[in-house]
């Protein structure tokens, strides 16, 4: 079972705009990937239940899955006899905008200490939010439903700031062990740059929320001991690979959404740089213009408003091994991208019809996808035939 371990205020466009998006970043324009319709699907969708404002899921070592709803509520549901409860005890969360309930993530060991964590949108003084991370131990009964005890919160957004809009919260275990959060930032821009505070970066913690030495900036103490990566945007997906290389997406601005190749302490130069430009059309210099930040390795204008991210490892797709998935809200499309290496491409696009928020693997190799919205499907692909 891989479980990335292992928003929107994106440009509106029709589903024909975004089969011509993908470049690589400072390279010479390429090919765009084939945009799939239904019928030259490889896969069979078959729908399992609905959510109402689904954001993310996680499976359990029993083969059951924990759903969140955007609103507040954490759903345990049990795949085979397709019925959902709800498990009481999650945080209040302040919803509104994009923010709302995030992520929900076993601990790797959770079949021995049935921890999980939940990252969400909280409220603070003067009409402020900012996301916070909590770990608590999931209590499952019989019938499915549950509740979550000894609720801790383990990490916060510094500072919290006005408004309602990207938070990130995206949360992945690495094979180090450690506990890693994208934090975005929250439409502010400059908090990117500044190591004062935790927007705009990429953050890793030990499990319990204290902050391992090795980090690069730990000397530095404060919430930039918490820093791994900074000069990142609204960062909606991260993922391991299998050599463990940590791969991140990240809505860009007006065009420049991105897949990055995390390495130690880089600046990834946003806003300073960015291969998309200002909604009001003010133009953001592109990476190339400087090369003291790391470039994406994929860039894609227009863009497709990613969210969710798996890298496949299962036996179901044999062809798709080491492939990344990324859901699209805005394109309403999931997207293969090949990775060798260092690089990446998109190499695939299956036009989904409908905005998908998150994208899992099942513990069967299957790939999982939540619809966004009031009335989201849970879809199980498998192979045709």
């Amino acid at each position: 079972m891989t479980r990335r371990l292992l928003l929107t205020l994106a440009l509106a466009a029709t589903p024909a705009l975004f089969t011509t998006a993908c470049v690589a970043a400072d390279a010479p324009a390429k090919a765009a990937a084939p945009a799939l319709e239904k019928a030259q699907w490889p896969f069979t969708a078959t729908e399992f239940a609905r959510f109402d404002q689904p954001w993310a899921m996680s499976f359990l070592p029993d083969g059951s899955l924990l759903v969140t709803e955007k609103e507040g509520r954490l759903k345990h549901f049990n795949l085979t006899t397709r019925k959902s409860a709800e498990i009481t005890g999650v945080p209040k969360v302040a919803y509104g905008g994009q923010g709302g309930f995030g992520d929900v993530l076993p601990h790797p060991q959770f079949a021995q200490n049935q921890l999980v964590y939940l990252s969400y949108a909280e409220e603070g003084e003067k009409d402020t939010r900012g996301a916070a991370v909590g770990r608590a131990k999931l209590v499952l009964a019989a019938d499915g439903s549950g509740t979550l005890e000894d609720f801790k919160v383990i990490w916060r957004q510094t500072p919290k700031v006005e408004g309602k809009g990207h938070y990130g919260h995206r949360l992945a275990f690495g094979p180090d062990g450690k506990l890693w959060i994208t934090s975005s930032e929250r439409q502010k821009f400059d908090p990117a740059q500044d190591m004062g505070g935790n927007l705009g970066k990429i953050i890793r913690l030990n499990d319990d929320g204290s902050v391992p030495a090795d980090n690069p900036f730990a000397s530095k103490g404060g919430v930039a001991a918490q820093v791994w990566s900074l000069g990142h945007r609204n960062a909606l997906g991260i993922a391991f690979d299998a050599s463990g290389k940590l791969w991140v997406h990240e809505m860009g601005p007006a065009g420049g959404d991105e897949l990055n190749l995390i390495e130690r302490g880089a600046n990834y130069g946003y806003p300073i740089v960015s291969n998309g430009n200002h909604y009001d059309g003010r133009d953001i210099p592109d990476h190339k213009t400087r090369p003291e930040f790391k470039a994406p390795k994929v860039t894609w204008t227009p863009v497709i408003s990613p969210a969710g991210f798996i890298i496949y490892s299962g036996k179901l797709f044999p062809q798709w091994q080491g492939s990344g998935f990324i859901g699209g809200l805005s394109s309403t499309s999931l997207v293969r991208v090949a990775l060798e290496g260092d690089t990446a491409r998109e190499a695939e696009r299956f036009l989904m019809g409908e905005r998908i928020r998150e994208v899992e693997q099942g513990p069967d190799g299957a790939i999982w996808l939540l619809e966004d919205g009031s009335n989201g499907k849970l879809l199980k692909l498998t192979p045709k035939g």
